[in-house]
């Protein structure tokens, strides 16, 4: 006797290997991100790319080298904006720049960077902080459209309104106009912003730590991971900093129940600010 398989479960079969041809075939690993977000996301695509099952869609992209940046675009999350939770930005501003000011030189990774929002959030602090010329910023993301378009540094310009509200309550000390020149419904930041970033391709999933960084900022990124995978990105930052080193988590985020806590103190629990200890 044939035993009839739920619909349900034989879409959870097809989203398994769907994730598994992905990285299989192309090394993109989504297989340990939270099921119930990936799911969505997949739906999403799949129905808006046209197709009837996520078995199509496995075929489409397996065969379709074009159709991958595509479906990238649904899995990667690119939402974000300049000094998004601007309380945070404060805190780094009043709290956590006195105690960058005592090294010589910098590095700061902004992991999951995607349209290069918060690159130029940090940039731009550094700037009015009078840190930037003796700082490098790592940009990552494992997405090369988003990368593209974090490098470009190009933002429809009606979405500067909320970029300059953020700028202000963050504590700003200059105009957010100052940095961008308007062209043609477009804000375009000045390239100086760019001078000491560099744009790579890096991924929390399967990568390894590539730097020592004096602060890392990784925001709403490890909210779509399952708890394996975020121990091991935050094994990557507790590698990546020294002793005295921040991190810098989104607002939902939190090392609480992560196997690494005992590497970090709170810095500033409001905003998910953490200090890396002696090991």
């Amino acid at each position: 006797m044939r035993v009839a398989v739920a619909p349900d479960s034989v879409e959870d079969l097809e989203i398994q290997l769907l994730l598994e041809a992905l990285f299989q075939h192309y090394h993109y690993d989504f297989r340990h991100y939270a099921r119930a977000s990936i799911k969505r996301r997949l739906v999403q695509a799949r129905d808006q790319l046209g197709y009837a099952s996520f078995s199509g869609l496995q075929e489409a992209v397996l065969h379709d080298p074009q159709m991958l940046p595509r479906l990238l675009g649904y899995l990667t999350v690119q939402v974000s904006e300049m000094f998004r939770d601007p309380a945070y930005f404060r805190a780094l501003r009043e709290k956590v720049v006195p105690h960058l000011r005592t090294w010589p030189s910098l590095k700061v990774w902004i992991a999951g960077c995607s349209h290069g929002e918060e690159v130029y959030s940090l940039a731009i602090l550094f700037k009015e902080e009078g840190l930037y010329d003796r700082t490098l910023f790592y940009a990552t993301d494992i997405n090369p459209e988003a990368l593209r378009a974090a490098e470009a540094g190009v933002y429809p310009l009606d979405r500067l309104r909320k970029f300059t509200e953020n700028h202000q309550r963050s504590g700003g000390r200059t105009s957010l106009s100052d940095w961008y020149v308007a062209d043609y419904g477009r804000a375009v930041f000045d390239k100086r912003l760019r001078e000491r970033v560099v744009f790579s391709d890096h991924s929390l999933v399967s990568d390894a730590v590539f730097a020592e960084v004096q602060l890392v900022s990784c925001r709403n990124v490890m909210i779509y991971f399952d708890r394996a995978l975020q121990d091991r990105a935050v094994g990557l930052f507790r590698d990546a900093l020294p002793r005295g080193g921040f991190l810098g988590l989104g607002s939902k985020e939190s090392l609480r129940f992560s196997v690494h806590a005992p590497a970090f103190s709170e810095f500033d629990r409001a905003e998910k600010i953490y200090r890396r200890t002696a090991a």
